[in-house]
C-alpha cells in the first residue's frame, strides 16, 4: 500500500521509500518522482528534468490532458523499483537455492505461508535499530522503518529533507546509523536513536550558519537533538543540510 503524508504541507507518497511529491505553483502543478531517471516512460509523461541524474517531473498546466493509465503505470513502476530485491552478491548473480527438500523444486511451508512476517531488526540501547553495514537506499529505509514510535516520523522527515535538498545524495548504514554524503566528498550528516531523542549530527557543523546548537567533543561536529514534542524548524534544518552538502565531508 502506498503511504501518503505531508512534508511542509507538500503531499509525499512513499512505498518502501520515497516515490513522488506534489507541489502547486502559480501556473503549474508539479509531480516529482524521486527515481524518475530510472523509470520507463514510453508515453513521455516526464516533461521536466530537475537534476539530470535522478529525479524527473511532470509539469501540469491548465488545459493539459493527462494520460491516467500511463500515470498509473509510472507509479507502479516506481513502487516496483523501490521494492525490487538485489540479485547481485559481490559482483556476481546471487545463487537461487533449490526449493524444498533435496532441491526438487517443492515449495517449503515457509514459502507457502505468506502470513509469516519477516524478522524485525533488533533494537539496541536507546531503541536504536540494529542494521547491517551496507550502502544504498534500502538499508537506510530499513533503519527508518525500524525506528520505534514517534522517532520513525522524525527519520522519515529528515530523510525526505535530505533527498529534496541534495538530489545526488549518497546513502549508507554505518555503525547502526544512516549516513548521508556526496560521492567522492565523504559524509556530511547522520542520525541515531537514543532513549528520549534522535540525535542528528553535522560532521562539519562548526562551518554552518547559524551554528547548530549541540556541542561535541569532536572539533568540527555539531548536533541537533530532536525530542518527541519538539517543533522541528524544517526550513532551518534544510538550510543546514544544503550548506553541509557543499562542504568537504567526513571520510572515516
Amino acid at each position: 500500500m502506498v503511504e501518503e503524508w505531508k512534508w511542509r504541507g507538500v503531499p509525499v507518497w512513499s512505498h518502501d521509500g520515497l516515490i513522488c511529491t506534489g507541489e502547486v505553483y502559480k501556473n503549474v502543478v508539479k509531480m516529482t518522482f524521486a527515481k524518475g531517471a530510472s523509470l520507463p516512460d514510453p508515453s513521455g509523461l516526464f516533461n521536466a528534468s530537475l537534476d539530470g541524474n535522478v529525479r524527473r517531473a511532470i509539469d501540469c498546466h491548465e488545459g493539459d490532458g493527462l494520460d491516467e493509465e500511463a500515470l498509473k503505470a509510472l507509479i507502479r513502476a516506481a513502487v516496483t523499483l523501490n521494492t525490487r530485491p538485489s540479485r547481485v552478491v559481490k559482483g556476481k548473480p546471487a545463487a537461487i537455492k533449490p526449493k524444498g527438500a533435496g532441491g526438487k523444486g517443492e515449495r517449503s511451508s515457509a514459502t507457502k505461508d505468506k502470513s509469516i512476517p519477516a524478522a524485525k531488526p533488533a533494537l539496541l540501547a536507546g531503541g536504536n535499530p540494529q542494521i547491517a553495514k551496507a550502502g544504498g537506499h534500502s538499508p537506510v529505509q530499513a533503519y527508518i522503518e525500524a525506528m520505534p514510535g514517534w522517532k520513525r516520523d522524525v527519520g522519515r522527515r529528515l530523510d525526505a529533507l535530505i533527498v529534496r535538498n541534495v538530489p545526488n545524495v549518497r546513502k549508507a548504514v554505518r555503525w547502526n546509523s544512516p549516513f548521508y554524503g556526496v560521492q567522492g566528498e565523504g559524509w556530511f550528516f547522520n542520525f541515531h536513536c537514543f532513549t528520549k531523542y534522535v540525535k542528528a549530527a553535522f560532521f562539519r557543523g562548526t562551518s554552518l550558519r547559524p551554528l547548530p546548537p549541540g556541542e561535541s567533543k569532536h572539533k568540527e561536529v555539531r548536533y541537533l537533538d530532536i525530542h518527541e514534542d519538539d517543533q522541528l524548524d524544517e526550513e532551518l534544518v534544510a538550510s543546514w543540510i544544503r550548506q553541509a552538502s557543499e562542504l568537504p565531508g567526513w571520510v572515516p
